[in-house]
């Protein structure tokens, strides 16, 4: 492509840029008479082009240009604005005044190269103008206690966690600070997460899908969790048993999928075991679901607090005191062998042995080892959340989740032992 046709396509999609938000701007202001409104489609479309060709401009002469036609720009659409006040309309807001000069620099971006950007940023600007009614439906609904729970999440994750150092500290260097607060986060955005949708989906199809979730990011801190949510609701220790054991039966797929992508050959080694850890989880989480599980509109919600932040903290200094305990294992012992290895990593966590040891595996280790050792800390990880559901949420989630937790771990070793020896 030249230079000539380069210029054709980076103004092309300016312009397209200007149509969609153009196109979203004019059917929701569709009602308004001819010249009541800020903007229209062909305003919308010129004015990505506009973009386009001034950063084109601005590539020759220098950016300065870009900014005062921009400034320009924006006093042009103010003026616009005035004078619709002027005219006694009451309904006009800034959202078309804003969505202008936001298509004015998406234009200019797509014009400097970055047309995958500019066009995902467009179609989000179009997304965004044109779920209002929805917006403004969800924020109405949100209460006090539930907007500052998001600004705590966002404090501890995005504030917080990025400055913590990403080492090991004291005896053996087992603690890492990092690694313990991302585990309180993990914790506090299930409860987050965990709240609305039950708020939304109802208790029975939240929770399931709370689970899930769990699954797929901290399944220990979810059987946490929902453990001590029974035990204050022992009514709804079925509900809650069902969704600790999606999330731990998905931890199974989610090891097998993690251990193939780094060594595919493992996959041959650890897809039977995974099925069968897996299918002691789910069998049961679905009788639970058709037999016992209690009518929604039976179903009162359990979550009163958005952000379980003590809990969180709570879980975070259990995880420090487990991570020294096995690295002291480890050390006590010596090295008698990555089986042992694994069953002690496995206390506390499955991912970090799963990756360990499938990179071993491409290595000196044997692939049946290294299996082996991720279906061992895969089973010795499903015993500890059947001892910390039956600890903590006492015998009615215990009899429900903690007994298939523990088939499932014996079923695993069971089968690793028929399967890979």
């Amino acid at each position: 492509m030249n230079d000539e046709q380069q210029v054709f396509l980076y103004l092309g999609v300016a312009l397209a840029i200007g149509l969609l938000i153009g196109v979203e701007r004019g059917w929701h202001e569709r009602a308004a008479k001819e010249g009541g409104r800020i903007a229209g489609v062909r305003t919308f479309g010129l004015i990505g082009l506009l973009g386009g060709g001034v950063a084109l401009l601005g590539e020759r002469f220098g950016p300065l240009i870009v900014g005062m036609v921009f400034v320009g720009l924006a006093l042009a659409l103010a003026l616009v604005y005035v004078a619709n006040l002027r005219r006694g309309r009451d309904d006009v807001g800034i959202t078309s005044l804003v969505a202008g000069l936001v298509t004015f620099v998406l234009g200019a971006l797509a014009a400097m190269g970055e047309i995958a950007v500019a066009g995902a940023a467009a179609v989000i600007t179009t997304l965004l103008l044109s779920y209002k009614p929805l917006l403004h439906r969800w924020i109405g609904a949100l209460e006090a206690d539930e907007l500052r729970a998001g600004v705590k999440l966002l404090l501890i994750s995005v504030v917080l966690l990025p400055v913590l150092p990403d080492r090991g500290y004291g005896p053996w260097q087992a603690l890492n600070p990092y690694t313990i607060w991302w585990m309180v986060v993990l914790i506090a955005a299930i409860s987050f997460v965990g709240y609305f949708a039950v708020r939304i989906a109802g208790a029975r199809r939240g929770i399931l899908f709370t689970g899930a979730f769990g699954g797929l990011s901290a399944s220990t801190a979810l059987t946490l969790h929902f453990s001590r949510l029974s035990s204050r609701n022992p009514a709804l220790a079925p509900t809650f048993a069902v969704g600790i054991l999606v999330a731990c039966g998905t931890m199974f797929p989610r090891m097998l999928l993690v251990a193939s992508l780094i060594a595919p050959p493992l996959f041959e080694w650890l897809l039977v075991p995974s099925l069968v850890m897996a299918a002691f989880a789910y069998l049961p989480a679905l009788v639970y679901w058709y037999r016992q599980m209690p009518r929604e509109e039976d179903v009162a919600s359990p979550l009163k607090n958005p952000l379980e932040l003590k809990t969180a903290l709570s879980f975070g200094l259990l995880l420090a005191l487990v991570m020294l305990l096995g690295r002291a294992l480890q050390e006590w012992l010596g090295e008698i062998g990555v089986l042992a290895l694994a069953a002690a990593s496995g206390v506390a966590d499955v991912d970090a042995i799963t990756l360990s040891l499938a990179r071993m595996s491409q290595g000196d280790l044997a692939p049946r080892i290294a299996a082996s050792g991720i279906v061992i800390a895969a089973a010795v990880n499903s015993a500890v959340k059947g001892v910390m559901a039956s600890a903590i949420g006492g015998r009615a989630i215990g009899l429900r989740a903690a007994a298939p937790l523990f088939a499932s771990a014996g079923a695993g070793l069971l089968t690793v032992w028929w399967w890979v020896w």
